[in-house]
């Protein structure tokens, strides 16, 4: 394991602990709130939410209001390496197991998002963002940002931040961060 790597290992855990805490906090309803109101201006673009596993701080309230004014994606892994792909979701759609956890709809159309909400381990106030180490994301916004503009928004608790964050190089960053506490934007 190279130095970076064991950092971020270090990092990810220490992150995972002040993300458990503060679900076990709440403050989901806030920062959903948050979340819409960033997001009210893009209404009608495709969107990429996620299912939350675990300690994730919750999307699908803002998903499911997106839905009604446009398109709302899901990511799907397709294999290590590969970047994400999305498939239309919409509340109440047949769902199936995916990797790591989390739902994907069983069938539907694919779709490019023009708008992601990013699931984090960790983020700074720079629009750094520490994700689960299998570098998805990361590939995902670099191709689509290749293809046209393509905001990432990062959702989180606020106990998520981090100074210092380890980036490297193919990190891509967050365009905003929505908390329960505020909204960073960086573009």
């Amino acid at each position: 394991m190279s130095d970076l790597a064991a950092v971020k290992e270090i990092a990810r855990k220490a992150g995972y602990l002040r993300r458990k805490a503060a679900h076990a906090a709440g403050g989901d309803a806030m920062a959903q709130a948050r979340l819409l109101e960033y997001l009210e201006p893009h209404a009608g673009q495709t969107i990429s939410g996620y299912m939350p596993i675990r300690t994730e701080i919750d999307p699908m309230p803002v998903m499911t209001r997106m839905a009604q004014n446009g398109f709302v994606t899901v990511p799907v892994i397709e294999a290590a390496g590969m970047p994400l792909q999305f498939r239309h979701w919409a509340p109440g759609c047949e769902m199936m197991a995916g990797p790591f956890g989390a739902k994907v709809p069983a069938t539907g159309a694919w779709l490019e998002p023009e708008v992601l909400i990013v699931p984090l381990i960790a983020f700074d106030r720079d629009g750094g963002r520490l994700g689960y180490g299998g570098g998805f994301y990361d590939r995902s916004l670099e191709v689509l940002r290749g293809r046209r503009p393509t905001i990432a928004v990062g959702f989180a608790y606020a106990e998520q931040e981090c100074e210092g964050l380890p980036l490297e190089a193919t990190d891509q960053p967050l365009d905003a961060i929505v908390t329960p506490r505020e909204t960073l934007v960086f573009s």
